[in-house]
């Protein structure tokens, strides 16, 4: 019975011995690939937590092979001597005692890594919220409800991280709409921020002032003492004025957009240059009539410069959408678009691409 019990333990220790001895070949390969630089404890962490796990493993698996050839041997002797032989674990515990020294100091630092790594993780988490959060700030997926309007937008975002397009459509007066689109010319988070100072910033001059250029002379003044650099604003303002039966509007530099007017498409063309480019630029409005079922479509460059090789989808293409079915709502019209320029591009629209449609219900 005696014998049967110590080789069934030798077996097992065996066993487990085999299995450290793996694990500590995987971790002595994983510790051959970590960087090893004394000089910086900071930056050594990774390889002094792999040396210190495959020491834990080495020692496991001699002590487990001490174990197995010790209980086999007392098994098959009778020497009343044989269980000395178990002495021989005192060598894996002497090397226990030697290495844990520093194993409190170890056991901190991988907690200090442990948390190092979550808010590394919490901060990357954080930096993917950020354009999301700026994306519903400046092309929102909702807008208020505008009786006597109907209103449609699209927004995609291109392979930036951070959004410089932006819309807006609110009232100015009981009987007055503003439609609002624009592109900061820039990149990063410096272009989010500038896109949305230049939104809110308008909000206030377009009550303000009752003619959108005089707005935007207003704003392109104060958007330029801010010294940006290289960074510029294309806009277009339309103002809807169901008491006066009109349509005004003034474009910073903007791409053109169309009027659905009379059953003919019209172009609203630039009325003054980029804003931030001249702190003293002047711009002008032009002021046309407005019937019901009038609309207008306004969108960013990336909808007019999506690509097929060398050819832009271009502004005829968006002017022929409208002629195809300019009895569309304004929701199906901008999808359409969209969809059309994605085709168009092959699914590959590196820009980021905007587009409002209102309709005078």
């Amino acid at each position: 019975m005696r014998a049967a019990v110590l080789i069934g333990l030798g077996l097992v220790c065996v066993v487990a011995a085999i299995g450290w001895a793996r694990s500590a070949r995987y971790r002595r390969r994983f510790l051959a690939n970590v960087e090893h630089d004394e000089e910086n404890p900071q930056e050594d962490a990774a390889y002094r937590l792999a040396q210190s796990a495959f020491r834990k493993e080495v020692q496991s698996s001699f002590l487990y092979f001490v174990l197995a050839a010790a209980s086999f041997a007392t098994a098959a002797s009778t020497d009343i001597r044989m269980p000395m032989v178990f002495g021989l674990a005192a060598v894996p515990a002497f090397m226990s005692v030697l290495w844990s020294r520093g194993a409190v100091k170890e056991a901190r630092l991988s907690r200090q890594r442990f948390f190092l790594e979550k808010r590394a993780e919490e901060a990357l988490q954080q930096e993917d919220f950020a354009p999301k959060a700026w994306a519903a700030r400046l092309a929102p997926d909702s807008l208020p409800d505008v009786t006597g309007f109907e209103v449609g937008r699209v927004y995609e975002a291109g392979s930036g991280l951070m959004a410089g397009d932006f819309f807006d459509v609110y009232r100015v007066g009981s009987t007055r709409l503003a439609a609002v689109i624009g592109d900061v010319r820039g990149h990063g988070i410096e272009s989010s921020i500038t896109a949305f100072q230049a939104k809110y910033l308008l909000r206030v001059f377009l009550r303000q002032f009752r003619d959108p250029a005089q707005a935007l002379e207003e704003l392109n003044q104060q958007m330029a003492e801010m010294d940006r650099g290289e960074e510029f604003i294309s806009m277009i303002v339309v103002v809807f004025d169901t008491e006066a039966g009109t349509i005004r509007y003034a474009s910073a530099g903007h791409p053109a957009g169309w009027l659905w007017h009379a059953r003919e498409v019209q172009p609203l063309r630039a009325t003054g240059p980029l804003l931030m480019l001249d702190p003293g630029a002047s711009y002008f409005s032009k002021e046309i009539p407005l019937s019901p079922d009038d609309f207008v479509l306004l969108y960013t460059d990336g909808l007019a410069e999506a690509r097929n090789g060398d050819e832009l989808f271009g502004e005829e293409r968006i002017a022929m959408a409208i002629r195809r079915d300019p009895g569309a709502s304004p929701e199906v019209l901008t999808k359409a678009l969209l969809e059309e320029a994605r085709d168009f591009a092959n699914g590959m629209i590196g820009d980021d691409v905007a587009i409002l449609a209102v309709r005078r219900s």
